[in-house]
């Protein structure tokens, strides 16, 4: 069914480049004559992107995406892709995507103003908040229960951003710690070198702690962190292929199904906020 569905659409668009130019300097045209798509995935940024221990191959919500999106293209561009994975980490996903090395960025990336300076995305495609990992024996319940507390967070990330902006409005009492990534926060944590660590809360959910319950996650939603796919600036004619890939999956229905393979394990459902982004992306032809 998914098939029959990209490739009926995707006779569409094809249709569509006949009487648009692709421009020189899009990827497009790259990936049309080498007959390879580059996507950057995470390693550990489980279940968006990751390394799967049993085939070795990267897997998650964002990756199913960005494999749909590449087999669509594929199909559009009248000749099938081979898909060159390329590992990236917080400090350079960007980087990549906008000097080459990687065509599209295919982890848990938030959308935010700054970085469109440096790469575009695509439609949303998923809605996430920061929370807080601390000790179950603190006694701290909630994020107004925080005075003082050491909190580990990832640098340069949205993340650290709105706790520092909570923290100067003083809306919550602590101090952060600003670690390399994930790896180093849940370290730093669990030698008790910090009360806390902060990152996104499914991302928290899928990290992986030694003794996962000595450890409390606070109800509280410390921030909007709305997910897409990284893509190279300036370039809408790859942007509109990738948009045009997600639409027919957000149109089809196809994006519950995903959705429910990732996180049905932990009884989440998609909320009014993600319903409205997958509402806004099925874009009509």
């Amino acid at each position: 069914m998914l098939r029959r569905v990209i490739a009926c659409v995707a006779l569409v668009f094809a249709a569509t480049l006949a009487h648009a130019q692709t421009p020189a300097d899009s990827r497009l045209k790259r990936i049309a004559d080498s007959k390879t798509i580059k996507i950057g995935y995470r390693a550990a940024a489980t279940p968006f992107s990751f390394v799967n221990a049993q085939t070795r191959e990267p897997a998650g919500y964002t990756i199913d995406l960005c494999r749909l999106a590449a087999e669509w293209i594929g199909k559009s561009l009248n000749t099938p892709l081979t898909i060159e994975w390329v590992e990236m980490t917080t400090q350079n996903r960007f980087d990549m995507v906008a000097d080459g090395r990687a065509d599209m960025e295919c982890g848990s990336s938030t959308v935010t103003l700054s970085r469109m300076k440096q790469v575009d995305f695509s439609s949303i495609t998923f809605v996430e908040s920061t929370g807080v990992v601390v000790r179950a024996n603190t006694g701290i319940a909630k994020a107004g229960d925080l005075n003082g507390q050491r909190i580990a967070v990832a640098a340069n990330t949205t993340n650290e951003t709105a706790l520092a902006e909570l923290i100067k409005q003083g809306r919550i009492k602590a101090t952060l710690v600003p670690v390399k990534d994930r790896d180093a926060g849940i370290a730093a944590l669990e030698k008790g070198e910090v009360d806390g660590y902060a990152s996104d809360k499914l991302l928290l959910v899928g990290a992986r702690f030694q003794d996962a319950k000595a450890l409390s996650m606070l109800p509280d939603d410390l921030s909007f962190e709305p997910y897409a796919i990284a893509l190279p600036r300036g370039d809408w004619a790859f942007r509109l292929a990738v948009n045009s890939a997600l639409a027919e999956v957000f149109r089809s229905g196809l994006i519950f199904k995903i959705f429910s393979k990732w996180f049905d394990q932990i009884n989440l459902k998609p909320g009014p906020a993600l319903l409205g982004a997958f509402s806004l992306g099925a874009l009509p032809q």
